[in-house]
């Protein structure tokens, strides 16, 4: 049985080998902790990480989605808003008609009503023209179909809101005419006691309208902060999901970098003694 030898220090070589494996799992254990994930190549967890990156794919989605969700409920409430306005001018149409049908009032009385009430037909019609929502138009102020009880759906079409990582998770916001002739107002006035009187069911019958539109945004409101709601739960859940495959758990990292230091400061000592071997020989020599 050989015990010293000099060409070959087998028990050096084997000490080196280990130590050398010890290194590199200890550079992998300072690159999880230091980046706090514990897949950071394909080769730590290949499986690991096709599921991480499709969840992570999905949580970026699912984010947008959300963002999505909220310029949706700023259109809403955008349009709401100025339909509010359009219902208390309707309803001050109403309030002049109404003072108009009193027999009490003269022609140039009436003259003065009737030119509020232009003034307020005007304003409505400038509100459908102009409200948007960045340079995206809410309502439709051309000339609508006859032959439709308001509202008249708008001929430009309904907006269409994406609201889920997918397709298709739509959600379509419908569009209205907005103006005298889509609220079937055009042709009123108030000037006589029996035009007037005619005038009061035109009015009602476009207030009716407003708050079937108005309704509409509501609902569309309504359902796009559940869906908010819902889209946020999903993503915290899947984030928490893909935590769990992808970060790295620091404490028991920290627990194996510990292992291995000691194990490798052992490998080193080792080698040392190894490396000391042939001297034994050259004493013999000596």
């Amino acid at each position: 049985m050989r015990i010293m030898i000099i060409q070959n220090n087998i028990a050096g070589i084997n000490s080196s080998r280990n130590r050398s494996i010890t290194n590199e799992k200890m550079k992998k254990s300072l690159e999880k902790l230091s980046s706090g994930y514990r897949i950071n190549r394909a080769g730590d967890d290949a499986a690991g990480l096709t599921i991480s990156e499709l969840m992570r794919t999905q949580i970026r989605g699912l984010d947008q989605a959300m963002r999505n969700a909220n310029d949706g409920i700023g259109l809403t409430q955008t349009g709401d808003g100025a339909l509010a306005e359009v219902h208390a001018m309707l309803e001050r149409m109403k309030t002049l008609a109404t003072q108009s049908a009193n027999s009490t009032y003269t022609s140039a009385a009436r003259q003065n009503l009737d030119f509020e009430r232009e003034q307020l037909i005007d304003e409505i019609n400038r509100i459908g023209e102009t409200t948007n929502f960045d340079e995206i138009p809410l309502f439709d102020s051309g000339k609508p179909p006859l032959g439709i009880e308001p509202p008249k759906p708008a001929d430009i079409g309904d907006i269409t809101l994406q609201i889920g990582p997918s397709s298709p998770e739509t959600l379509d916001v419908p569009r209205y005419f907005m103006s005298a002739e889509g609220l079937e107002l055009q042709d009123i006035n108030i000037k006589s006691l029996d035009a007037a009187n005619d005038a009061m069911r035109n009015i009602d019958i476009a207030i009716e309208a407003v708050a079937d539109i108005r309704a509409g945004f509501g609902a569309s409101q309504n359902h796009l902060e559940h869906t908010y709601q819902n889209l946020s739960v999903t993503s915290e859940n899947m984030t928490a999901a893909e935590s769990r495959i992808r970060d790295t758990e620091m404490a028991e990292e920290f627990t194996n970098l510990t292992r291995e230091n000691i194990m490798f400061q052992a490998g080193a000592s080792m080698c040392a003694q190894a490396n000391s071997l042939p001297e034994l020989v050259m004493n013999l020599l000596r």
